[in-house]
């Protein structure tokens, strides 16, 4: 267990708090919190027994904690849990909330009448549904994300190369194609039945965590569960706080978490975005002796060349500047990577300049 003291309250980190979500939020410390994954209770508005055409019964979500008198009240709850969740995020922190057709479209009106900003809606697309039973409407195959920032201006995290790597190369999409829980991922309770109804998948929380957070976050779950959003987090390098009101779920998922064992360091470093890689003057280059002053660099297709000069700019036959302003002008373009242009030679061999490059930015990150 891992507390982080923040002003005279400390957080506390890598629990699973007893309690009704709005009043346990409400005694956390303010602008603690760098994500928070909430799964709300649905408000699925059941009316009877649902049954399959074998007229065995389908095991529906029907607990106390979904049960709400009126859209109204639902409403209330709304505002309240998502105004307790605001003020414990970080100024650059941000919010995914799942839910479906019953109150998504609720919910997403609260969040902004609250002051978050929407991102995204990210939908989920089940690749195995449960089918609909009654044959009275289309197979509900898919739930809605909401994905948001603390406020218009706020610098969320947005790891866009590592969920580009997971897709292969490609980049992510607002429709992500996963299974439900079944099979070993569906926890049992100690009678054989589904611990919980709604029990996400953990590809899920795994794309969530690796796209919006970074190792060492903090990730507050209002609404824990089986405690799939600790456990993935937990994995992954990640703080979490869990707030769970139902002692059998906090059971589950307090065994669950601790069979769980973290990825190790290297396991969880991730694709970084080429702006996010500390910037590195070409002057630097000519600085260390890298490079020396008078020293010709060649294009990329060997057709041009230029002289270093000592405060870092390159001089052609008629145009002297920048690598990128040199490299433009050569090649008669509005725009020029010098970075990914220029070449030296070492030996008889050629080599981009940009190698000099990640080797200072390999020299700062040790």
């Amino acid at each position: 267990m891992k507390t982080m003291t923040k002003g005279a309250v400390a957080l506390p980190l890598n629990e699973i708090l007893a309690g009704d979500c709005i009043d346990v939020m409400n005694a956390l410390p303010e602008n603690s919190v760098d994500l928070i994954f909430a799964d709300p209770p649905y408000n699925l508005q059941l009316r009877g027994d649902l049954v399959r055409p074998d007229n065995s019964k389908v095991d529906a979500v029907d607990d106390e904690w979904d049960q709400f008198a009126s859209f109204a009240v639902y409403d209330k709850f709304t505002r309240a849990w998502l105004k307790a969740a605001r003020r414990l995020l970080k100024p650059n922190g941000a919010i995914w909330v799942i839910g479906s057709y019953h109150n998504i479209f609720r919910v997403g009106a609260a969040l902004q009448d609250q002051g978050f900003w929407i991102l995204n809606d990210v939908v989920w697309r089940k690749s195995n549904p449960m089918p609909n039973f009654r044959g009275k409407r289309f197979t509900n195959a898919h739930e809605t994300m909401i994905w948001a920032g603390k406020g218009e201006n706020a610098k969320y995290t947005f790891n866009y190369e590592a969920l580009k790597a997971l897709n292969e190369g490609i980049q992510m999409r607002s429709d992500w194609v996963l299974p439900i829980c079944t099979g070993h991922e569906r926890l049992k309770d100690d009678a054989g039945d589904k611990a919980h109804p709604t029990q996400k998948p953990e590809s899920l929380l795994h794309r969530i965590l690796v796209g919006s957070t970074n190792p060492g976050d903090v990730v507050l779950d209002p609404f824990f569960g089986t405690g799939t959003t600790g456990a993935v987090a937990k994995m992954l390098g990640r703080d979490f706080i869990g707030i769970e009101r139902e002692e059998a779920y906090r059971k589950v998922a307090t065994k669950r978490i601790a069979n769980v064992r973290r990825f190790d360091r290297d396991a969880l470093q991730t694709t970084t975005s080429k702006r996010a890689e500390p910037r590195v003057p070409f002057g630097q280059l000519v600085e260390r002796g890298m490079l020396r002053p008078g020293e010709n660099l060649y294009s990329m297709n060997n057709r041009h060349k230029a002289k270093v000069r000592a405060d870092g700019t390159l001089i052609g036959d008629d145009i002297k500047g920048s690598i990128h302003q040199v490299g433009a002008h050569l090649e008669g373009a509005p725009s020029c990577n010098g970075w990914t242009y220029w070449c030296f030679k070492r030996e008889g061999k050629t080599v981009p300049i940009d190698v000099l490059r990640q080797q200072i930015r390999s020299e700062m990150a040790n």
